[in-house]
């Protein structure tokens, strides 16, 4: 009787041993796979997870780099002083010339209204207006006049006409670049660093001088695709009317029936560069962000409301500087621009140093930087 309950005491003993040894290999192998992944073009399976080896496209010693994923880990860390809730974690950046080649003979809306006017469409256009697309040079001044002509062109395509346009004239290739379609001008470090930051939980919003609709349709065809929604795309807006009721001028004389169509009037609302940036991240986001991206004068006002002192949190501006003229038609110069935007505050980022690379592989720069235009 001894001998068997001494039995039953040893079965029990190796079963509770067993199950221990079960619920330890369980709970590692877990772990070990929802571990955040090595390969930093994996996202992590939850938001606000940081990445192991982020942005690998950026040169080593980058100081930017290392003051952004410093930046990051900070703002992440529950237990840090300068610790940002996934809900205020805001990283605003403008888009030509930040996320995407603003170089004439690339930059996507000017070529698009160049096209749109010389080539594709001529039949729909005024004379003035193929004179002025036919006048656009190196140097030209993206200004709210020029944007006013845009905004001419495609009067009385629907909204969706244009978005698709839009679309399409991004598979047409550039001829400052070789292998480059117009959607391909994205700056590979840039964009590795959006999906750095959307992997750590910030929502990130597109400010663009770009008009709204074909910045959405630019974002929504590009590597950036899947970190920023519609929603959060913000730019110049061409006035928009009900068809039929172009002449009407309250759009509260009339309601949209089922069938309706949404249209471009010619009209110019607002161009989105300097203090309109800052006025539209206030009425559309409500909050100020805590990281801003730019390259020009014209996000000054963006960065100086991020980085303002009433901002509750750590906050952090980033320029761009155009300073490769090897792999990119880049000429500012970097002791300039570089002291100019450290000086206000900014970190500058100079495309030579610290991009590893700044194109898709196969995309390189073309002999001359521009055709005229016929």
């Amino acid at each position: 009787m001894e001998n068997t309950k001494n039995q039953l005491k040893f079965w029990r003993c190796a079963a509770i041993i067993e199950l221990v040894l079960l619920l330890v290999i369980g709970i590692a192998f877990s772990t070990g796979r929802g571990a955040a992944p090595t390969d930093p073009s994996a996202a992590p399976d939850t938001a606000g997870e940081v990445v192991t080896e982020p942005m690998t496209l950026w040169t080593e010693g980058s100081v930017p780099k290392q003051k952004l994923i410093d930046y990051v880990t900070a703002v992440t860390d529950e237990n840090s002083a300068d610790f940002i809730p996934v809900e205020d974690r805001i990283a605003v950046f403008d888009m030509d010339g930040t996320l995407a080649c603003e170089t004439y003979y690339t930059y996507y809306d000017t070529m698009m209204f160049i096209e749109y006017c010389l080539h594709d469409h001529p039949e729909k256009v005024s004379d003035e207006l193929k004179e002025v697309a036919a006048a656009i040079k190196p140097g030209y001044v993206a200004d709210e006049t020029l944007a006013r002509n845009f905004a001419k062109a495609y009067a009385g395509m629907t909204v969706e006409e244009f978005y698709n346009y839009a679309v399409s004239f991004g598979q047409k290739k550039t001829a400052s670049f070789n292998n480059m379609r117009y959607i391909d001008n994205f700056y590979l470090p840039m964009v590795e660093l959006v999906k750095y930051l959307y992997d750590n939980g910030f929502t990130i919003y597109v400010i663009s001088g770009t008009e709204r609709t074909t910045t959405r349709a630019i974002v929504a065809n590009s590597p950036i695709k899947e970190y920023v929604t519609p929603e959060h795309v913000i730019g110049t807006d061409f006035e928009v009317k009900q068809a039929g009721h172009e002449e009407e001028s309250s759009n509260m004389n009339y309601k949209y029936e089922d069938g309706d169509e949404l249209i471009l009037t010619g009209g110019f609302v607002q161009k989105n560069l300097n203090s309109n940036k800052t006025i539209y991240i206030e009425q559309e986001i409500g909050q100020r962000p805590v990281l801003a991206f730019g390259n020009s004068g014209s996000d000054t006002s963006m960065m100086n409301y991020t980085i303002d002192s009433r901002n509750p949190y750590k906050a952090e501006a980033y320029m761009i500087v155009a300073d490769d003229n090897e792999r990119e038609w880049g000429t500012q110069d970097w002791d300039t621009k570089s002291a100019e935007y450290t000086e206000k505050g900014y970190t500058p980022i100079s495309m030579k140093n610290d991009f590893g690379v700044i194109y898709a592989e196969g995309i390189t720069k073309a002999e001359q930087q521009y055709v005229p235009a016929e």
